[in-house]
């Protein structure tokens, strides 16, 4: 069977506040997955840090005992590849890393996918006028301090507009992972569009140094280019393939 179409993980992704930076490609072309180009916004590589929640998580259908709600917060870049059986690109992520608060989530992601998963003490904050959310944190404790993704939105959630800043850093369903042999792993994930506040506020307070290297730090250093907050929805991850990519 194809495993793209092979479900390993459905769960809920849900208030995915995402903050994003342009970056020197040059920093990125060591994590790049073999067989995958970075994929270019008006000529620009782009890091996105990702806080959100994971809700009613299932691994092969079954649900695991205190671990299907938990936070996660991920640091990301873009790439695509050209798949020989379609005409048009693959758009994915790369991970840099990804944060959770549950050891046995971490070892599964890094045993099964080769993700680069840490387990942290981690918390979230959520504020709402009603239905709607008004301010989200993330955060999570890492070299005897806590570090935070928080972020603030007002009215009514949008659409992702076609071809704007927010639908290219999330309109993503594919994720390549370079393994330690060299090899890549593609993956597939399924779910519906989703719709977005675009933030008021956006801080991100982070020893970025510590946890992704001096690089991608400085890009971090900055205030972000965008942030936006999407309301996100169930999602499928499908079990991963690993690629013939030898030259």
């Amino acid at each position: 069977m194809d495993d793209h179409r092979t479900p390993f993980l459905t769960a809920e992704w849900r208030y995915l506040a995402m903050l994003n930076y342009p970056v020197d490609a040059k920093a990125l072309a060591p994590m790049l997955p073999a067989g995958t180009e970075l994929d270019l916004r008006q000529g620009r590589a782009y890091v996105s840090m990702v806080g959100f929640l994971f809700l009613n998580t299932r691994v092969l259908g079954v649900p695991i005992p205190f671990h299907r709600n938990f936070e996660e917060v991920n640091l990301r870049f873009y790439v695509r590849r050209k798949a020989e059986a379609e005409a048009g690109w693959r758009r994915a992520v790369v991970f840099v890393k990804e944060l959770v608060p549950r050891r046995a989530i971490a070892w599964v992601a890094r045993t099964v996918y080769g993700e680069n998963y840490q387990a942290l003490p981690m918390r979230h904050e959520l504020e709402r006028d009603g239905e709607a959310p008004r301010r989200v944190m993330y955060a999570w404790t890492f070299g005897g301090r806590e570090h935070r993704i928080e972020m603030k939105v007002q009215g009514l959630s949008q659409p992702l507009a076609p071809g704007s800043e927010p639908e290219f850093i999330a309109e993503h369903y594919w994720g390549y992972t370079k393994g330690r042999d060299g090899c890549t792993t593609e993956y597939r994930v399924e779910h519906p569009p989703w719709r977005a506040w675009t933030a008021t506020e956006a801080k991100l307070d982070c020893d970025a140094g510590a946890l992704y290297g001096p690089a991608i730090a400085e890009a971090l250093a900055a205030p972000p280019a965008s942030a936006f907050l999407a309301d996100g929805s169930a999602v499928t991850v499908y079990k991963g393939v690993v690629l013939d990519t030898a030259p």
